[in-house]
């Protein structure tokens, strides 16, 4: 019997593609889901999932995306905010969504950070400004 083991690092990258494979479907339920509390703090579920559609899908014109996710790389003592309170370890996943929209094509670039926090891995976006 062979054992896979994962790296934090490799399971941070996991649930940033899980994330976004959510999006990209349009499951935008499960992937609010995967926030961290911080995040569900700072949008219902009901207001990220009629907000997130409108503004990609209404505004942009866009039906879906495709996406790449890079190396994920370890942060230590990350805050989401500038009064958030302090992560000591997170890892930080680079993430490209590519558009193919009615204004044409286009990409987002950004870092997405995921934490371990009560044996479950979340999500959470950069707010400092």
């Amino acid at each position: 019997m062979r054992m896979i083991f994962s790296s934090p690092a490799d399971k941070a990258a996991a649930i940033v593609q899980e994330f976004y494979e959510y999006e990209q479907v349009g499951n935008l339920s499960a992937s609010w889901e995967l926030f961290h509390p911080q995040m569900k703090e700072r949008f219902s579920k009901g207001h990220y999932i009629q907000d997130r559609a409108h503004v990609f899908m209404n505004h942009f014109g866009v039906e879906t995306f495709s996406f790449k996710i890079g190396n994920s790389e370890e942060v230590r003592d990350w805050k989401m905010a500038k009064n958030s309170p302090v992560f000591k370890k997170v890892y930080k996943v680079p993430i490209t969504q590519e558009f193919k929209g009615k204004y044409g094509n286009f990409s987002i670039n950004q870092d997405v950070f995921a934490v371990k926090e009560d044996g479950k891995w979340t999500i959470l976006w950069d707010y400092k400004k």
